[in-house]
């Protein structure tokens, strides 16, 4: 539809019809019987006329269900507008992939792009229009439950995740190929940001910070061309996000050059008032429209009071009718107006959720994501092995993560499955384990099998429900139950290999001196299988942290990419009056960047192409790596750069660009990575971006703390 149809009905609508276009509603107001509607209408006090005409459904999903609803609202409507479908659909929508924060760790950029693609697909047979993904929250503090939905700590990997993801998701057409959705960038602004890791709490960070290391990824999803964007919960600047002009009317608008519709989160409007800027709602409306969101999910703060602001100010109306425009033009994007029922197809969606050939992509993708911590000569297992398998992960489908919203565990392949059909060698514990508890006859089970077998597999780690969204937790250990039966394995036990489900890192002091720990995350649907191949060396792990992981709790939040101080413990560590702890180290256990393998790579010849540059040149990093074992492994060169002076205090490295490469065994590879000079460029004290000239240090190893290579170059 051209955009002078669009100003057509927009013209015609009135100024009721308008506001209810800026409402999103719950799965809740739309099933067949009026009685289950009845309370979350008395919650919300509006009527069935407002619930048929909100302008987008939050949480519908079903061909057949999508299909009716779509018809019923579009006879209803009396401009004949569609409805628009929204999800929360993060890392799959009925084949559940690793959560986001393990997707980071592949550090594999296609893999990423896969899972998005097939989420959209999945999604949009089922009736979907759009999905509340990706979450490009910066993730410093592991307290945090909600880093289960971001792909880490560091702003140029997230960026390179969040072209991915959008892509993926959207394609390149979203009209002509229905089998992809929009995407909706989250959450505007440092969410991650959260004190003391506290979801839904104050963020404090300085403009700087903001702009150099929470928003980049959000402008490279939006540069990619993501439809939407969302609010965050928390303040910016001491103003809460949904109400804050500057992030959406300069930042986002002038400076990003964003068009489309901003969201709130659910209930965010509303909330304004909790959060002490507005004494009511009508107040919170205001301050929100005049910020510049659009869509108003799960409160009523618009439909009760727009039309009164309206009337006591014409300003209003002006910017009733620009959200409301800039629904429409979404809905048109996705060809709704034409084809309002998309893609959803109710044959497709028997022949292509869950297939066969989605599964074996979720599988390669586990794979690529879990994480080897620690090795001691323990895996791979041999297949001749006698292996015992016991712990409270071991046998439950609880392998998905807090937002599998369609993912069911009955489909998931446990650990248990996925060391069976590999090997007739395993036991599985009949134990009755428990996350925070153990029977005696459970532990007696263990110990038994421990002493009777080669290999003991100890499956650990969260429930679903112990990270994501309302999820922190100040205490980030394993339960004190698990540490327990480690510990009582471990005393008894030939080799102990831990495998850890959770979704965040973790304080895995207690159990360091286990011979072999896999970190997998939540792997998903095909984590059981993903877990067996790397076990049993089918698979050599590639996966390297994209979080780092504390000593201690104490620690955190700790990642790789710091600035320098006035008194740096590294310039003498022996010294008292440094920056330093006096009990733990500076550093991360298992930094950014960092994962084991069954191979051995060495790194040398390091080389740059040129020793100075000027600022709009590009720098070619050429490093020699050799796999000087007999099996084939995937290594990720990462590429670190130290600005030695600047303006402001530069990090001591900052990652600037990686690639993967496949060695065979013995073989040796000349690897080159690209690195355009403007990357170096940084936010200076006015806000502006820039570089100076200066020397900058070059380091390549494979991961953030083993970088043993270092080369100088200058930049004119």
């Amino acid at each position: 539809m051209k955009q002078e149809n669009l100003q057509a009905i927009l013209a015609k609508m009135t100024p009721k019809e308008k506001v209810d276009q800026l409402l999103q509603l719950s799965a809740d107001f739309y099933t067949d019987d009026a009685e289950d509607r009845t309370g979350p209408m008395e919650n919300l006090d509006i009527t069935e006329q407002t619930i048929k005409n909100a302008g987008t459904i939050l949480g519908v999903s079903g061909a057949q269900k999508t299909i009716d609803i779509q018809k019923e609202y579009i006879e209803n409507n009396p401009h004949h507008i569609p409805t628009l479908f929204m999800a929360d659909i993060i890392h799959g929508f009925r084949t559940i992939f690793p959560i986001p924060l393990a997707l980071g760790c592949t550090w594999d950029i296609a893999a990423v792009n896969e899972m998005a693609s097939i989420s959209a697909v999945e999604s949009a047979v089922s009736g979907l229009h759009l999905t509340f993904s990706p979450m490009l929250d910066l993730v410093r503090d592991p307290r945090w439950g909600r880093v289960l939905e971001s792909t880490g700590e560091d702003p140029y990997l997230n960026s390179e995740y969040a072209k991915a993801m959008v892509q993926g998701y959207q394609g390149d057409d979203l009209i002509a190929d229905t089998q992809k959705v929009a995407a909706c960038v989250k959450h505007f602004a440092a969410y991650g940001g959260a004190i003391g890791g506290r979801d839904y709490n104050t963020v404090d960070v300085s403009e700087t910070t903001l702009r150099e290391k929470y928003l980049p990824s959000y402008q490279a999803a939006i540069d990619a061309g993501a439809k939407i964007v969302m609010t965050a919960f928390n303040t910016v600047e001491g103003v809460p996000a949904t109400g804050n002009k500057k992030l959406f009317r300069q930042i986002l608008r002038d400076e990003f050059k964003f068009t489309g519709p901003v969201i709130s989160d659910w209930g965010a409007i509303y909330e304004l008032v909790n959060h002490g800027v507005a004494p009511d709602e009508k107040e919170a409306a205001r301050l929100a429209i005049e910020a510049g969101v659009d869509i108003e999910m799960m409160t009523t703060c618009y439909d009760k009071h727009l039309l009164t602001l309206i009337e006591e100010d014409s300003h209003y109306m002006e910017l009733l009718d620009e959200a409301v425009l800039r629904i429409l033009e979404l809905k048109n994007d996705l060809g709704l107006f034409e084809n309002p029922h998309r893609g959803a197809n109710v044959e497709d969606e028997k022949r292509l959720i869950l297939s066969d050939e989605h599964r074996e992509s979720a599988q390669k993708i586990a794979e690529k994501s879990i994480v080897l911590l620690e090795n001691k000569n323990a895996l791979p297992v041999d297949k001749s092995t006698k292996v015992a398998l016991i712990g409270p992960k071991a046998k439950t489908g609880d392998l998905m993560g807090a937002w599998s919203w369609q993912g069911k565990q009955d489909e998931v392949v446990t650990i248990a499955q996925g060391l069976l059909a590999k090997s007739n060698q395993v036991t599985v514990s009949t134990g009755d384990y428990d996350l925070f508890d153990n029977s005696p006859e459970s532990i007696e089970d263990a110990l038994m099998l421990a002493k009777a077998n080669d290999v003991v597999v100890l499956a650990l780690g969260e429930a679903d429900w112990m990270s994501g969204e309302a999820a922190s937790r100040s205490d980030i250990k394993l339960p004190a139950s698990q540490i327990a039966l480690y510990k009582a394995v471990k005393d008894v036990a030939k080799q102990v290999v831990v495998v850890i489900i959770s979704g965040r890192p973790l304080d895995l002091t207690d159990i360091a001196d286990a011979d072999a720990i896999l970190q997998a995350w939540f792997p998903g649907t095909e984590g059981g299988s993903a877990i067996a191949n790397v076990l049993y060396g089918d698979v050599n792990p590639s996966g390297r942290l994209s979080m780092s992981f504390p000593h201690s709790v104490g620690q955190v939040p700790v990642y790789y990419n710091t600035e320098n101080t006035g008194r740096p413990y590294e310039l003498n560590p022996t010294e008292k009056y440094v920056s330093k702890y006096l009990d733990v180290s500076n550093y991360a256990k298992y930094p950014f960047g960092f994962g084991l393998s069954y191979s051995n790579v060495t790194y040398d010849a390091l080389e740059l192409s040129h020793q100075t540059l000027k600022a709009d040149d590009t720098l070619e990093v050429t490093v020699t790596v050799t796999n000087h074992s007999e099996r084939p492994v995937i290594e990720t060169v990462q590429l670190y750069v130290r600005d030695l002076v600047g303006i402001t205090s530069r990090p001591l490295k900052e990652l600037k660009g990686f690639a993967q490469v496949e060695l065979v065994g013995g073989e040796t590879k000349s690897v080159t990575i690209a690195l355009p000079i403007s990357q170096l460029s940084y936010v200076h004290p006015d806000l502006t971006w820039g570089i100076e000239a200066g020397e900058c240090h070059v380091m390549v190893g494979p991961n953030s703390r083993d970088l043993i290579l270092t080369e100088a170059f200058f930049i004119e």
